[in-house]
C-alpha cells in the first residue's frame, strides 16, 4: 500500500516536471483575426434651397421715346413685366428732357436713373458731361450681337462708349418675287450694288416695257431722306462735308441714269405700300412704316432686301434709340441690370411687338411675330450687320431749319434729275445755301462726316 502511494506521488511528480518543461519551450499559435474595412459610398442628397430673388430696387426712366400714352402703358404693363425692380416710366418731350437733366447735373442732385433718348439727344449730353462711361457694360453684353456700327456711333467721336443701343426704324427695300427672275447675272439680292440695281431696274424694261421701279418722290413722301442717309454718303463717304464733291456728283448722275425706268408717277408717291399693292410699282425704296402695310397684306408676294452699297459704302439712315446712365444716377447697379434687360432677345421680340420698334440685337423671330414684320425685321437686321455698313444718321442740331435743310436736296434732285441741269452747276449753286444753313445753325457735323470738334460743319 505504502509503495502505491510512491508510485503514484512519483508519476505526478514526472506529470508536473513535463508540464513545466514543456512550458519553458517556444510554441507557435495561429490566430486568425476577422477585420472589417470600411469604404466610403456616395450618396446622393437632394437639398432644396429656395434662392433670395433678386431684386434692383427703385428706377426713374426718363425717355423722349414711346411717349405716346398707348406705348408708354405698353412698356410699363407689358414690357418691364418681367424687370426685377420698380421702374417709373417717365415720358417726356425733349426740351423738358434736355432741362431736367442739365438742372440735375448742375446741382448734384440726381432723380432719374436710366435715360431713353435718340443718338441726336446724346450727341450734345455727352459733352456737357452728362453721361456715364459705359465702356465695361458695353463689354459684357458682347454676345447680344449689337452691330459694330452702332456701337461705333454710340462712342460719339470719342474712346468711350455713352450710351447702349435699344432699338432702331429705317428704311430698305421692298421687291415684289415678280422681279427677282430680273436680277443681275451672279447679283446677291440681300448684298447688291448701286450698279447692279441700276441694272436690275433696266432688266425689268427691257423684259416688260414697264418702268417699274420706284421712288417716295411725293410732296410728302421721305426721298430727302434717300439723299441725306443712302445716295450720297454712299458714293462720297459724307453728307453734308462732300456735298459739292465729284463723289457726291457721281451718286446723283447714277440716279439721272437710273431714272428712265423708274415709274413715272414716282413724283406723286408719299407711301410706297401703295403702289407696291396696285402692282404699278415692283421695286421700291422707303421707311419700314411705310412699307409695311404691303408686307403685312401679302407676305408671300414681296421680299425684304437691304439697300444697295456705293464706292464707299452700304449707307443707311438708322434711326437709332439707346439707353444711357446719367453721371447722377442713385442706382447705378439697378440701371446697367435695366439695360441688359431691355437688351435681351425677348425683351426686344416685345419691343417690336408691343411698339413697332425693330431690334437692334441678333434674334429669331418666333412664331407670333406676323410674318411682314419678320420679313421686314430681318431685312433691317441683315443691313445694319453688313460688313460694308455705314450709318448715316438724321440731321442734327439744325433746330427750326431743319426743312431748309431738306429742301436743299429736294431742289438738288428737280434741277439735275427732273429739269436735266448740269451736275457740278447746280452743286456748286447749291454749296452757298447749305453753308449758310450750317452757320446759321451752328450745328456741327455728325456720322459719317467727320468730327467738326463741335464748330459749324463744313460744305465741301
Amino acid at each position: 500500500m505504502k509503495q502505491k502511494r510512491l508510485w503514484a506521488g512519483l508519476s505526478t511528480l514526472i506529470l508536473i516536471t513535463g508540464l513545466l518543461l514543456s512550458a519553458c519551450q517556444p510554441t507557435t499559435v495561429t490566430v486568425t483575426v476577422e477585420v472589417t474595412k470600411q469604404v466610403p459610398v456616395e450618396v446622393e442628397t437632394i437639398i432644396e434651397v429656395t434662392s433670395t430673388p433678386v431684386n434692383y430696387g427703385n428706377l426713374v426712366w426718363l425717355s423722349t421715346q414711346l411717349r405716346p400714352v398707348q406705348e408708354a402703358e405698353k412698356v410699363r404693363g407689358v414690357i418691364l413685366a418681367d424687370f426685377p425692380g420698380t421702374v417709373e416710366f417717365i415720358p417726356e418731350d425733349e426740351g423738358p428732357f434736355h432741362d431736367r437733366i442739365a438742372a440735375e447735373v448742375q446741382t448734384g442732385q440726381g432723380t432719374v436713373d436710366v435715360l431713353g433718348a435718340l443718338h441726336g439727344n446724346f450727341s450734345t449730353m455727352a459733352p456737357a458731361g452728362q453721361l456715364q462711361d459705359l465702356t465695361a457694360l458695353r463689354e459684357s453684353l458682347a454676345d447680344r450681337g449689337i452691330p459694330d456700327a452702332f456701337w461705333n456711333v454710340a462712342q460719339l467721336n470719342t474712346e468711350q462708349t455713352y450710351y447702349v443701343p435699344w432699338m432702331q426704324a429705317t428704311y430698305i427695300i421692298a421687291a415684289n418675287k415678280a422681279a427677282l427672275e430680273y436680277l443681275p447675272s451672279g447679283a446677291d439680292p440681300n448684298a447688291l450694288t448701286y450698279e447692279q440695281y441700276a441694272q436690275w431696274a433696266k432688266n425689268v424694261f427691257d423684259a416688260t416695257g414697264e418702268a417699274k421701279f420706284g421712288f417716295p418722290a411725293g410732296e410728302q413722301g421721305l426721298l430727302h431722306r434717300f439723299f441725306q442717309g443712302f445716295l450720297v454718303p454712299s458714293f462720297s463717304g459724307g453728307v453734308v462735308t462732300t456735298f459739292a464733291g465729284a463723289d457726291a456728283a457721281a451718286g446723283w448722275q447714277w440716279l439721272v441714269d437710273m431714272w428712265p425706268y423708274v415709274h413715272p408717277q414716282s413724283t406723286t408717291y408719299n407711301f410706297m405700300q401703295e403702289p407696291l399693292l396696285s402692282e404699278e410699282v415692283w421695286v421700291a425704296w422707303d421707311h419700314t412704316a411705310r412699307l409695311k402695310d404691303a408686307f403685312e397684306a401679302r407676305p408671300d408676294d414681296f421680299v425684304a432686301l437691304p439697300v444697295p452699297a456705293g464706292p464707299k459704302g452700304r449707307a443707311f439712315m438708322p434711326v437709332i434709340a439707346g439707353l444711357a446712365i446719367p453721371v447722377t444716377s442713385n442706382n447705378v447697379a439697378g440701371a446697367e441690370a435695366l439695360i441688359r434687360y431691355m437688351t435681351e432677345p425677348n425683351t426686344q421680340i416685345n419691343t417690336l411687338r408691343e411698339v413697332g420698334f425693330f431690334p437692334v440685337v441678333a434674334v429669331d423671330y418666333p412664331g407670333f411675330v406676323s410674318p411682314g414684320v419678320k420679313l421686314e425685321g430681318e431685312a433691317v437686321t441683315l443691313q445694319a450687320a453688313s460688313p460694308d455698313a455705314l450709318p448715316a444718321l438724321l440731321p442734327q442740331g439744325l433746330g427750326g431749319k431743319g426743312g431748309d435743310f431738306n429742301k436743299v436736296f429736294r431742289d438738288t434732285f428737280t434741277l439735275i434729275v427732273l429739269n436735266g441741269e448740269d451736275i457740278q452747276t447746280v452743286l456748286a449753286g447749291q454749296k452757298p445755301i447749305l453753308q449758310a444753313i450750317m452757320d446759321e445753325t451752328g450745328a456741327p457735323c455728325w456720322s459719317p462726316d467727320p468730327d467738326s470738334g463741335g464748330q459749324a460743319c463744313q460744305v465741301q
